[in-house]
């Protein structure tokens, strides 16, 4: 197997300098490396030792002598062979999202995911039974200083106690999710990045084609936008077959669980309370018409139109020259921005550059999109991006460092209360956007290009709000019909142009062969009603930015604690140190405001007679 990525040297792509390519070997040399090898049999054989210490003792544990300091030490065992695990099937996925089109590198990776969900299914237990024991009797455990520094995690834990099922079920679902859901994942993985597009003569992956979206050649948008559709109608059957199986496969789990709403799980696993996700929801499609609906019509104006076709949404703005930036400027406006606000935080992800924690260029089979994986507490983050020259790639770039900052900020909360609900994991990266993007238009006066840079700004709110609460009413509808019987391509097709009509509005004529655009996302496949955490995120900043800017001081320091605590503390008590409170009803309305005023602004530029 080769091993490549682990030495990988900069890699040089003429338009945007010299690219970084992630050193993996921070976690293990090599795929074939002793070391690796050493720690799977170590992960089985501790794992099937802890099973036999512990299983059946806990509640004896809890009520012995030194119940506290002995379910401290279980506890501490455990969440040290979390942390052995996450190293192992991080490094795995790591190099398979630099190739998963490498046959070797898909094996490796299914491999691994075999043997650690083996490991991992003798630590079912632990959960379970820390949950089945009485309140008062774990409560006077965790006066004991050892166990009482887990107490959010095990206070977090007891939150999914309603919806647990029998030991044998609960390791029944986590040893078929192999050969199931992660099976089934790996499927559209692979295949999205097999998939090659024909564009004016010349094969594309699907990030250079997604990229042409953006061109400032209508012509060569709109040969994207076809050829996107051409190859996915080629694999609708595919794709259609996986969201229906995933879907089934979801509903089955929340039956039997108990879940009364098919986004209820989700809610859950991101602590997040239901009312305060329908509030987002209600208010982001509230705002539909004053958003999307105003800005695509004053988008259209610009170029002279009464609609735009799909392929022209995020299209530059006219008579706006257009600029390459290299990859070494990219890292100097996200330093220099994050510096401004807190040295500390530009210095943590110096190290990202520094130390080749960035798998920067586009390259075939490389997973698309961007991401910034933690790992495990005792090692670092790992950022992924396709890397092409907008000034998106900058913005993709401070979002997912914002997120590496806020990993490596966590990391010693530990393996237990390190990981941050999606709700709140999307803060410090869309922070990290804000704090760029208000860098750059201090430093812009010319008036044509302050206008793009507002403009691109608000197309970035809009995508990130309007179009992620448009994808959580699409997943809605398609988890709630799945329930009554399989959904044909057409079902999903239909529903996805409504809700797309919808939010986009009347400015946008969405051509045939938009209707298949739904098949390539895979937050859809990875992670159902993820989306929303991406409103949420940016809603919160909004309002959480604009306390930035009206205070005096201190301000730095509470949003570095917030980002320490990791998963330790409920969105609730994070954001109270700034006056904040999501589950406020008009909360969500004061971060739309934001946006709104942008799109006012540029409203204004254009009364004025700058035509861009």
């Amino acid at each position: 197997m080769a091993s490549s990525d682990p030495f990988a040297t900069p890699a040089t792509d003429a338009p945007y300098g010299e690219l970084p390519e992630w050193n993996l070997g921070d976690l293990y040399p090599s795929p074939d490396s002793p070391e690796l090898k050493a720690d799977l049999k170590r992960a089985e054989a501790d794992s099937t030792a802890f099973e036999e210490r512990y299983k059946g003792k806990l509640q004896g544990l809890a009520t012995g002598e030194k119940a506290g300091a002995d379910l401290a030490k279980a506890v501490a065992a455990f969440e040290a062979l979390e942390d052995l695990l996450g190293r192992i099937i991080s490094y795995a996925g790591l190099l398979h999202a630099g190739d998963t089109s490498d046959p070797a590198r898909s094996k490796f990776f299914g491999d691994v995911q075999e043997k650690i969900t083996t490991a991992s299914s003798h630590l079912l237990f632990f959960q379970l039974e820390l949950n089945r024991i009485e309140d008062t009797v774990l409560e006077t455990a965790m006066a004991e200083p050892a166990l009482g520094h887990y107490r959010p995690w095990l206070e977090d834990i007891r939150r999914d106690k309603p919806y647990e099922l029998e030991d044998r079920v609960e390791q029944l679902f986590h040893e078929k999710s192999v050969t199931g859901r992660g099976a089934w994942n790996r499927l559209f993985d692979e295949t999205m990045a097999s998939l090659r597009f024909e564009v004016d003569g010349e094969t594309l992956a699907i990030e250079p084609t997604l990229n042409l979206l953006q061109d400032a050649n209508g012509d060569k948008r709109k040969a994207a936008a076809e050829a996107l559709a051409k190859t996915f109608k080629a694999n609708l059957r595919l794709f259609t077959h996986i969201t229906n199986t995933l879907a089934k496969d979801k509903e089955i789990s929340d039956r039997w669980r108990g879940f009364s709403d098919v986004a209820a799980s989700r809610h859950l696993a991101n602590r997040v309370e239901p009312e305060v996700v329908d509030a987002l929801v209600d208010a982001v499609r509230n705002a539909y018409p004053r958003l999307s609906h105003r800005y695509y019509a004053l988008k259209a104006k610009w170029f002279g139109q009464d609609h735009l076709d799909h392929w022209d949404r995020n299209a530059p703005l006219p008579k706006v020259p257009s600029k390459t930036i290299r990859f070494d400027e990219a890292r100097t406006t996200v330093l220099g921005a994050y510096g401004l606000f807190s040295p500390d935080m530009a210095n943590i992800a110096r190290r990202f550059f520094d130390d080749r924690w960035i798998d920067a260029p586009v390259r075939p089979g490389k997973a698309p999109g961007a991401f910034s994986h933690p790992t495990v507490p005792s090692a670092h983050p790992y950022v992924l991006l396709n890397y092409q020259g907008k000034v998106r790639d900058v913005m993709t770039l401070a979002h997912e460092l914002g997120h590496g900052v806020h990993q490596v900020l966590a990391a010693p909360q530990g393996a237990l209360m390190a990981s941050t609900p999606l709700t709140m994991a999307e803060t410090a990266s869309v922070f990290g956007e804000m704090l760029t993007f208000k860098s750059l238009l201090v430093e812009t006066t010319e008036p044509a290009q302050r206008k793009a840079m507002l403009a691109a700004k608000v197309e970035d709110m809009i995508n990130t709000v309007v179009r992620q609460i448009a994808f959580y009413s699409f997943e809605r509808e398609v988890h709630i019909k799945r329930a009554e019987g399989e959904l044909t391509a057409e079902d999903l097709g239909e529903i996805w142009m409504k809700v797309q009509a919808e939010s986009l509005g009347p400015a946008i004529r969405l051509q045939p062969g938009y209707e298949v655009f739904w098949s390539y996302i895979p937050h859809f496949i990875h992670a159902p009603f993820y989306v929303y955490a991406y409103a949420f995120g940016d809603c919160l900043v909004n309002s959480l930015y604009a306390v930035y800017e009206e205070s005096a001081s201190g301000f730095q320091d509470k949003y570095l604690a917030m980002l320490k605590a990791g998963g330790s503390k409920h969105h609730k008590e994070l954001l109270a140190p700034f006056g904040l409170d999501a589950s406020d009803p008009g909360f969500w309305d004061k971060g739309l405001g934001v946006i709104d005023r942008l799109i006012g602004e540029l409203e204004a530029m254009e009364d004025e007679g700058d035509s861009g």
